[in-house]
């Protein structure tokens, strides 16, 4: 059994409405009390955590080459022979399904000489039952074994088999597909998602199909594009044309599952509840923003009632103050129709937009800001900003640097 596909007698639909339900209550909650959920005080940053040099190479080493990060989902490569590139967290990387199901994954250098065997950049992906090199011919099968050499003579007293191409870790987990780039021990997934697992698990993402993929980019370091993920403090201001007149700003539900976190955000419907008796508010979706330690984020909801998409944010360095975020949205439970497809590109075009015009337009230029700043400057995040918080104080911890 493969667990892109796991054969669980769990009624999905049913847990993810018990999830909405109990969200409900903790929306209706706070919106009644004017409240959000809060850390023990505001947390002061300096804005070294954003700009040194130094901390940025122990972040590339010890989170983006040393941690499990998610390369794709289970649908990204659903049949044998089906292979991605992923290159954002440093090394190029190919991540193929194989013929007995299994997903592995190689350094995308051919052991020959070290070409490159795909040349594509990520998010690319395609099916190939072989990769044959483009400098010499050398061919791999889907398990990485050499099968073809030509000139092979040439080659006598080099063992074929040495030559196979370098395995890294690589795992398939509740249709999540780990990669641990810089190599090392096999990853074990359930153990770095901990009590996550359970809510991922409703989310159904091994039942997820790609339908638009594309990369977002920000003239800042990746930590200070991700911290606009886990607020809702910034709505009515910075999103005052979308989101920002749908929801509720800087009221949020955060639930904590070790370093990764989920969040809700209430729309404005949520006031409506409020003095009603419970047995008659109306059923509604499961949504929210699911964030995974180190760097991606998954939103998972509906634009109306029973009109699911998934979205996947995975942000990578690309050097101290530039992001590369991989943006895709998928079809949660495959493509139904034309109609949903084009459903799921509009939940991409109209969510980039955003994204780079607003949010990373900010980031941006508070990063040239930062830079420019006085040595002693720092940021301070607010008690309302308690995920935020979460989010930089563990990186802070896996790194070994101190937060300040």
């Amino acid at each position: 059994m493969s667990d892109r596909d796991p054969e669980i007698a769990v009624d999905w639909q049913t847990r993810r409405r018990e999830m909405a339900r109990n969200g409900l209550r903790r929306m209706v909650e706070l919106v009644a009390a004017k409240e959000t959920d809060r850390a023990a005080g505001p947390l002061p940053l300096h804005k070294g955590v954003y700009i040194d040099e130094e901390r940025f190479e122990a972040e590339r080493q010890k989170l983006f080459l040393a941690q499990p990060v998610v390369a794709g989902l289970s649908g990204d490569i659903l049949e044998p022979g089906d292979l991605l590139v992923f290159d954002a967290a440093g090394p190029s990387i190919l991540v193929q399904r194989g013929k007995d199901g299994i997903v592995r994954a190689f350094r995308n250098m051919c052991t020959h000489r070290g070409a490159k065997l795909v040349e594509e950049n990520e998010p690319w992906s395609g099916h190939r039952s072989r990769i044959t090199c483009p400098f010499h011919a050398w061919t791999f099968d889907s398990a990485g074994k050499l099968i073809g050499q030509p000139s092979k003579t040439s080659f006598e007293g080099c063992e074929i088999g040495a030559r196979n191409l370098l395995e890294i870790p690589c795992t398939e987990h509740l249709g999540l597909i780990f990669v641990r780039a810089g190599g090392g021990d096999p990853i074990d997934a359930a153990a770095h998602l901990g009590g996550f697992a359970d809510l991922l698990s409703a989310l159904e993402l091994h039942r997820a199909r790609p339908v638009k993929k594309g990369v977002l980019t920000a003239d800042s370091n990746w930590k200070f594009a991700l911290d606009t993920y886990s607020e809702g403090y910034h709505f009515s201001a910075l999103h005052n044309t979308t989101i920002g007149q749908t929801h509720y700003n800087d009221v949020a539900s955060v639930d904590r599952y070790g370093r990764h976190h989920r969040i809700g955000f209430p729309d404005n419907s949520i006031g409506k509840l409020i003095g009603t008796p419970e047995a008659e508010w109306p059923e509604t979706d499961y949504g929210g923003v699911h964030f995974l330690f180190p760097n991606t984020v998954i939103f998972f909801g509906s634009i109306e009632p029973g009109k699911f998409f998934t979205q996947v944010f995975r942000l990578f360095p690309d050097g101290v103050g530039k992001t590369r975020c991989q943006f895709a949205v998928y079809a949660p439970f495959g493509v139904e129709s034309e109609a949903q497809r084009a459903m799921c590109e509009m939940a991409y075009d109209g969510t980039a937009m955003v994204v780079q015009t607003e949010d990373y337009r900010v980031a941006s230029a508070g990063y040239a800001n930062l830079l420019a700043a006085p040595d002693d400057f720092h940021v301070i995040l607010g008690s309302n900003e308690s995920a935020v918080q979460s989010v930089q104080i563990h990186i802070a911890e896996a790194i070994g640097m101190p937060i300040n």
